[in-house]
């Protein structure tokens, strides 16, 4: 696979939904993984979304994260179309919050498992990390920009605590 060739393909329901899915953009180029996104819904353009997770897999793609709201079925069609991994990332909207998405993309048959995280920004911006966790399991280059970003996670938190200061205690 050429430099060019996305490892990730990101999927969304809608255009609407690129609003939380350019977290797991974000994340990615930050964890120098190649992506690509488009709009594909499991409902209104199935022929197309089928296509184009076969037009992936033919370029390499690795991993699949699919985003979507309410019925949220596009993780699961792209689930039953390729033995790749699947990240669902519910979005929300829907039934309080997106609780009808979670609910959707999580209650998976046996045998065609959709890897499932939080609804919204959280679950977009760990889709990236759980997609690079993937991947990093044979790219060492990754691997070591994967353990960089939580020593500046924990650095973040230290920094936060020590701004903190005095305000944090009544002693």
């Amino acid at each position: 696979m050429s430099a060019s060739q996305p490892r990730v393909l990101i999927l969304m329901g809608s255009a609407n939904d690129w609003e939380l899915l350019r977290e797991t953009a974000t994340e990615l180029d930050r964890l120098a993984v190649s992506w690509e996104a488009h709009v594909a819904s499991a409902h209104r353009s199935l022929d197309r979304t089928l296509a184009l997770v076969e037009k992936a897999e033919r370029e390499g793609v690795q991993v699949f994260v699919c985003g979507a709201g309410m019925a949220a079925h596009l993780a699961g069609v792209v689930a039953a179309r390729t033995v790749r991994p699947v990240i669902g990332v519910p979005l929300p909207g829907g039934v309080n919050g997106g609780l009808d998405a979670l609910l959707s993309t999580v209650q998976m048959p046996g045998g065609v498992p959709v890897a499932t995280l939080a609804v919204g920004k959280a679950g977009a911006r760990n889709a990236a990390f759980l997609a690079a966790e993937i991947l990093a399991l044979g790219d060492e280059g990754l691997r070591a920009r994967l353990l960089d970003a939580r020593a500046a996670q924990a650095r973040a938190v230290a920094a936060a605590d020590e701004a903190l200061g005095r305000e944090g205690s009544s002693a």
